[in-house]
């Protein structure tokens, strides 16, 4: 195996007081880090001020923190997408511990969300904070900036909240005196909080980008997560109100299904009119460090989906995570988004490839991130310098969730069949009706290995009859342990989650 380990020690993630710098090249995220300076030295213009804000989305691309932690792929290990993989079970043993449900305070994959997420709340309130008190803001800038920051940190609370249910609720920076002493909010502080900044951004959002700003938020972006935010709480009552928000993103002119299915994740089709939230990444940091992997801009869980040792055309070799399930194979045979979703391994080796089976093999790949060759990084490490993008959120995902909204909640039931019938009908399948259960059918397809399914199966009540067999516990796993070492460093201020102590 050619994959290094490494032990990454860092810092506190709340008490680091540092803005990275950075020089813009050709899209908003494409950045070479250049050093660091003090917070107290730093804001002191628009300059600074913006480079804050990309520091808060330098978050969003980090995969590594606290070990290998890139939450695409780790979702689809937790859900019936797929395994956790690997050489061995020893090779990721988070991985596999939210593969099989063995999760426990120390072992698991929380630290690195938990650390990653916090991060970015903390940078978001900094920023808000420091910005009141920069001179020479133009007005558009500054109410702009604040939104970006707003919605980057509802993104990271929902993340935060999803993962562990509750957590502490920054809303600013607060003295290092305090800051083992505070206790967690309840799931509906923070939601709450989630839509209280997404409210306030909205506004000040542009529709659309011109190219130089790929990868900065719009208001489609913050009103999707608006939308989904209320559908994840599960209250019947508020669909109605999911569903408009998520209709006024349908029928924006700002976005469109492709045509072409396999079009929406090829790495050379990137921000592409089906596209909401996009994570962008770049080779163009020639980045070779693998002690700070989240320096650079590469996406490294290209590197892990691929067949490991693979010889042949069209993909490189990979470490062999996430072989697909025989169940999600044997759902989609049949499905015209198969080749566009999952690499038939058996059908690559009569075509003369060689490659690997290794822990949990299936012969089974995930597609829609494959390592393709063409794609291959030649500055670098090109391990770590893989450029395809994460689409967080597209269109055919707020189709189907408008859908859901407007069922759930007694809503116009045509416009939920239409909605339901057009994501179909972009790859050629024929109409089915528009219940619920069919809606959640048709997610799984459509937007298998996107790192969805874990969350649609928790939130729906289905997760115990899907992943019981793998493990799943009721009332212990839908969210993670809260990592020990918070607790042990907060003198256990933090409460550890149920079923976990």
């Amino acid at each position: 195996m050619t994959r290094k380990r490494f032990n990454i020690k860092w810092w506190p993630v709340l008490i680091g007081g540092f803005i990275a710098t950075a020089a813009c090249s050709k899209s908003f995220l494409e950045l070479q880090p250049k050093g660091t300076e003090l917070e107290d030295n730093f804001y002191k213009n628009q300059d600074q001020a913006f480079q804050g804000l990309v520091s808060v989305y330098d978050v969003m691309q980090w995969g590594t923190s606290g070990g290998y932690t890139m939450k695409m792929p780790l979702l689809s290990a937790a859900s019936d997408d797929a395994y956790a993989g690997g050489s061995d079970a020893s090779d990721q043993p988070s991985w596999v511990a939210y593969d099989n449900f063995t999760l426990d305070p120390f072992r698991g994959p929380q630290l690195g969300l938990w650390q990653k997420n916090f991060t970015g709340v903390y940078r978001a309130n900094l920023l808000l904070e420091k910005i009141e008190k920069v001179d020479g803001l133009s007005a558009n800038f500054k109410s702009r900036v604040i939104a970006e920051a707003k919605t980057l940190r509802a993104y990271f609370y929902f993340d935060l909240v999803r993962f562990f249910g509750r957590v502490p609720l920054f809303t600013g920076p607060i003295p290092t005196s305090e800051l083992y002493s505070q206790k967690q909010a309840e799931p509906a502080a923070i939601y709450a909080q989630i839509e209280k900044d997404l409210k306030e951004a909205r506004p000040d959002l542009p529709v659309t980008l011109p190219v130089a700003e790929y990868g900065r938020l719009t208001r489609g972006a913050a009103t999707a997560m608006l939308g989904k935010a209320i559908i994840y709480q599960n209250n019947n009552t508020r669909m109605a109100e999911a569903a408009g928000l998520l209709n006024e993103v349908n029928t924006s002119p700002a976005y469109r299904l492709l045509p072409n299915f396999g079009d929406i994740f090829r790495a050379d089709n990137k921000f592409n009119a089906e596209s909401i939230l996009e994570i962008p990444h770049s080779n163009l940091a020639a980045w070779g460090d693998w002690g700070w992997i989240n320096g650079g801009e590469g996406n490294v869980a290209v590197q892990y989906v691929g067949a490991a040792d693979y010889n042949g055309p069209l993909y490189s070799g990979g470490w062999g995570f996430c072989p697909i399930t025989e169940d999600l194979v044997a759902v989609m045979k049949n499905d015209p988004r198969f080749p566009h979703t999952i690499i038939d391994g058996a059908a690559m080796k009569a075509q003369g490839a060689k490659y690997t089976a290794r822990y949990q093999n299936t012969d089974y790949f995930v597609r829609k991130y494959a390592p393709v060759t063409a794609f291959r990084s030649n500055v670098g490490t090109a391990e770590i310098n893989w450029p395809m993008n994460e689409i967080e959120i597209r269109l055919a995902d707020t189709y189907l969730l408008e859908a859901e909204a407007l069922v759930r909640g007694g809503g116009n039931a045509a416009r939920a069949q239409y909605l339901m019938d057009t994501v179909r009908h972009r790859v050629g399948l024929t109409s089915i009706s528009a219940t619920l259960d069919n809606i959640y059918k048709e997610r799984r397809l459509e937007l298998a290995t996107e790192g969805h399914r874990f969350f649609d199966l928790v939130r729906s009540g289905k997760a115990v009859e899907v992943l019981g067999p793998r493990g799943f516990k009721a009332n212990k796993n839908e969210v993670l342990p809260i990592p020990q070492q918070e607790i042990d460093v907060t003198n256990k201020v933090l409460e550890q989650n149920k079923g976990y102590n």
